[in-house]
């Protein structure tokens, strides 16, 4: 009965209707991510139950989301995710009318993206767990977030025979199902091989659940980055946020343009391009505050 669903559940019913009319699952998996993030916010509120949804308490899922240092676009787009599933649930007649209808978000302007700083990075990877049951999993999905810059659809959706070993690369099927090359580092080289022989993978998906029947969840992964992150006490932190950091520390330390691009799987080298300006900044930043003559 849908009455006695619970929110994620009905969540579950809203991606699916999503797909049903032919959205990308890079669409799907952005909107997955952000609701189970608005999911997580009502259960905190002790919210059960769809049909409680306010707009009171839309606003105060966004300025807990600005409060956490997110981005106004990244909290534009939490807002529209919640506004989307609210709309739906009016819809379908779980809620007698749409709360998020008149709700606005934050007004955007133009900006950079956000990239943690190498000490900043180095922190989050190290406080990844050190121990426990999923310590191994952790670990390597931030590391290949990372060492490589996967999207987090791009990462759950890993098979074991798109890794070659010997010549440690990748091959990521991005957006429109187009593939590139990627490759990775020692250390992603020594988790995948623990990985792989701690769990027995012989085929299929390199991340799947726990009993090994479907891939690993865009929520399951997602939260692996926002624990590691509360752990090194960093906040405004998300799956991109590494894949971020791929691109900036890339370029910084001289990467061609091009081949970030490539990397990346952006169509548009403009795109790629808006990185290489967060590093100029950066450069112009530490020169001005370091250089003895900067300021004579």
């Amino acid at each position: 009965m849908v009455e006695n669903m619970s929110i994620p559940q009905h969540i579950d019913l809203f991606l699916e209707n999503l797909r049903s009319k032919g959205r990308s699952e890079n669409t799907i998996t952005n909107y997955a991510v952000d609701l189970c993030q608005f999911a997580e916010y009502l259960n905190n509120l002790d919210i059960k139950e769809a049909g409680h949804i306010t707009g009171e308490v839309i606003r105060g899922f966004l300025r807990e989301v600005m409060g956490f240092g997110f981005a106004k676009t990244s909290a534009s787009r939490k807002l529209s995710a919640a506004r989307g599933f609210t709309k739906w649930l009016s819809r379908t007649g779980v809620l007698d009318y749409d709360p998020g209808e008149e709700l606005k978000g934050p007004k955007l302007a133009a900006s950079l993206p956000r990239a943690l700083s190498y000490e900043d990075t180095e922190m989050l990877l190290s406080k990844g767990p050190k121990h426990g049951k999923h310590f191994l999993r952790d670990r390597l999905i931030l590391e290949l977030m990372y060492g490589s810059g996967l999207r987090i659809s791009e990462l759950i959706g890993l098979n074991l025979d798109d890794i070659e070993f010997t010549e440690r690369i990748l091959r990521i099927r991005g957006k429109g199902g187009k593939e590139r090359i990627v490759p990775f580092g020692a250390p992603v080289q020594k988790l995948l091989e623990e990985w792989i022989t701690a769990r027995s993978i012989e085929n299929g998906p390199l991340f799947a659940s726990e009993k090994g029947a479907e891939r690993l969840t865009v929520r399951t992964a997602h939260r692996v980055v926002l624990r590691s992150a509360k752990r090194a006490a960093l906040y405004g932190v998300s799956p991109h946020t590494l894949r971020h950091c791929f691109a900036t520390h890339m370029l910084e330390r001289g990467a061609p343009l091009r081949v970030v691009q490539e990397m990346l799987g952006h169509e548009s080298i403009a795109t790629t391009q808006r990185y290489l300006s967060i590093t100029t900044e950066q450069i112009k930043k530490s020169y001005m505050q370091s250089h003895p003559r900067a300021n004579d």
